[in-house]
């Protein structure tokens, strides 16, 4: 099968020296991050601005600003006004003297940066107005477009004006850098050079709309990626004015840039340029740092996935705890590019293979992801509550025993331990025991979907007959929402329930770069990921021994789907296969690497295109 090779990086463009004049403008430069997600979460490129700002507001300083959509319902929770002072501040009030609502101030987050949002529901009386003007102008189709790409046209407008007003009042005085991360923030770019603004821009694609659509319909999809004709395939899936966006921020910026050589490619065939800096993404590991206390939070957080798994478990049949692991994987529904089809396919074959062997472990494997839900199950519920009421009794027993065996004990007598316990509490175990008691299997999934019938996940668990049988060593809980310290089953953050797991499996088809294994590695969770990951191509490029640092990589270029599944579970055996010590020995190793990863080592890789930008101003 052909294969597109992702596009070679020139090493000359990553090693970069800037000139002193250009060292000397970056000194003094304004920079300004544009992004749909400043303020509010919707998807990963929130975590990639938010976790960047510490090394940023280091750097930078007061030099420093990020602009996004004010949001009424989600802003005001992350947002704190400020006074407008300094330039972007004095931007803001030319803005609103010209009847524009614009907000100045923080983001409550670590480092506290300088925030500008811009609400677009004041000029949304002209939206007409501007979506002919982009047409008129820049070529970009909005006709049929849904009511997203009509906020970021808005959205768009606005942002062109906060830099017009910008650089007219700095002209002379600062150069000034706006980067742009995705299409919609992307969308002022063919605006801010129409009009010739003083100033240079970078934009990122993080993922490219159309690769996103193609990969979840093609398995092959990076195989027919140099024959893709965008425009028709643009119009079949109907997001031909997000491409067109898309494509003319691409053209538009000084800089083009994207987050792996993966996505280079498709930049390339599907946008018609490719990168000249590669943003891969980091985090600010400092938030996760616990030093030599990872160790113990692993076993605090384990023990707490225990208490769940006993709850939904236990009441059917029981297994050996000390000999069971916690296997995740995580992200959003997108059932093939997220890997879940591989992953389910592949605890399939290991649950056989563990069988035949007659091994006496027990995986339990977590599915975490968002699909459209009802209520959490109500037996799982049930059972979570018996569970509570078990150790309550329990709790009370063992008090009543230790003041009875102590009073008796001072006295010089040897008590029967069987009298110790009164026939009230001895009831109301036994009771509660046979309530807990089930003959039907344990649950596959913990909530009640809104079309269980047509879901894919549930679909592949039963074609698997992945059902949670007595006998099955593999077991999955499937739990279609996320998690958070409000989750009445685990009562923790999903990255406490990650620290508390022994592997992560996110072997992708199709992730521009992928968070998930990252976030594992730097909490001391080995994980696995695929070699057509951006983070996984990453790995191979600058990480020789990643596998002996537990980041593996498992191959999916150029292999059959067959062949990863059968990779897979060799690679799941073979963690399975560690004893305790080689697991806290390989925990120690992925956590020790972490510090690579923070964005004070890969956000070299901005200033490189901040650099680059000015260069060509």
């Amino acid at each position: 099968m052909a294969y597109i090779e992702e596009v070679p990086f020139d090493d000359q463009k990553k090693d970069r020296v800037a000139s002193k004049a250009v060292r000397e403008m970056m000194s003094d430069a304004l920079l300004c991050e544009v992004s749909w997600e400043v303020c509010q979460q919707l998807g990963g490129i929130y975590t990639v601005i938010r976790s960047k700002v510490p090394s940023m507001v280091n750097d930078w300083g007061r030099r420093y600003c990020l602009v996004g959509p004010y949001n009424q319902e989600t802003s005001p929770a992350e947002f704190e006004e400020a006074a407008l002072t300094g330039p972007f501040g004095k931007a803001v009030k030319a803005l609103q003297a010209a009847g524009i609502k614009a907000h100045y101030g923080h983001w409550l987050v670590t480092g506290r940066p300088r925030v500008i949002l811009l609400d677009s529901s004041c000029i949304f009386n002209k939206i007409s107005e501007i979506k002919y003007h982009w047409w008129e102008k820049h070529g970009i189709n909005t006709v049929n477009a849904d009511n997203l790409v009509d906020q970021v046209m808005a959205f768009g407008y606005l942002v062109s004006e906060f830099f017009n007003v910008l650089t007219k009042a700095e002209s002379g005085n600062k150069p000034i850098i706006g980067h742009f991360h995705e299409w919609m923030a992307g969308s002022a770019i063919p605006e801010i050079r129409k009009r010739k603004l003083k100033m240079v821009s970078v934009f990122t694609t993080h993922a490219t709309q159309l690769g996103r659509y193609l990969a979840m319909t093609d398995a092959t999809y990076y195989a027919h990626l140099p024959k893709v004709d965008w425009a028709g395939e643009a119009k079949r899936f109907n997001i031909e004015s997000k491409v067109l966006i898309e494509r003319a921020a691409t053209h538009g910026a000084t800089v083009m840039s994207t987050v792996s050589e993966i996505t280079d490619a498709e930049c390339k065939h599907l946008l018609g340029r490719s990168a000249d800096v590669l943003l891969p993404n980091g985090l600010n590991v400092e938030r996760f740092a616990a030093l030599h206390e990872f160790q113990n939070m692993h076993k605090v957080y384990k023990n707490k996935i225990q208490q769940f798994v006993m709850a939904h478990f236990f009441p059917s049949y029981t297994f050996n705890l000390d000999k069971t692991l916690f296997f995740v994987t995580s992200g959003r529904y997108e059932f093939m590019n997220k890997g879940f089809d591989l992953s389910l396919e592949a605890l399939a074959r290991l649950n056989y293979k563990m069988k035949a062997a007659k091994m006496d472990h027990t995986v339990i494997f977590f599915l975490v992801t968002k699909a459209a839900c009802k209520s959490i199950n109500p037996n799982v519920l049930k059972s979570m509550a018996i569970l509570e009421e078990i150790r309550k009794i329990s709790q009370s027993i063992t008090e009543q025993i230790g003041e009875r065996l102590f009073l008796a004990s001072t006295m010089g007598s040897w008590p029967n331990l069987d009298d110790l316990v009164e026939d009230y509490w001895r009831l109301r175990l036994r009771r509660t025991l046979h309530a807990w008691k089930t003959s039907r299997l344990p649950a596959i999934i913990t909530h009640d979907l809104e079309d269980d019938a047509n879901d894919p996940i549930l679909g592949k668990l039963r074609s698997c007959k992945l059902f949670n049988g007595p006998n099955d060593p593999v077991k999955v809980i499937y739990h279609p929402d996320f998690i958070s310290s409000t989750n009445p089953l685990f009562g923790m953050d999903y990255d406490q329930f990650v620290r508390g797991c022994h592997l992560g499996i996110f072997p992708s088809a199709y992730e521009p770069w992928g968070y998930a294994p990252l976030e594992c590695a730097v909490l001391g969770i080995p994980s696995i990921t695929s070699d057509i990951t951006g983070f996984g191509s990453y790995l191979q490029h600058n990480m020789p021994d990643h596998n002996e640092k537990g980041l593996m990589v498992m191959h999916r270029k150029q292999r059959s789907f067959d062949h990863s599944a059968n990779e897979l579970v060799d690679l799941m055996m073979k963690f399975i296969l560690l004893d305790r010590r080689e697991r806290i020995a390989l925990r120690n190793r992925s956590e020790s690497c972490s510090s690579h990863y923070d964005w004070s080592n890969l956000g070299k890789s901005y200033t490189r295109a901040h650099e680059l930008a000015l260069e060509r101003m």
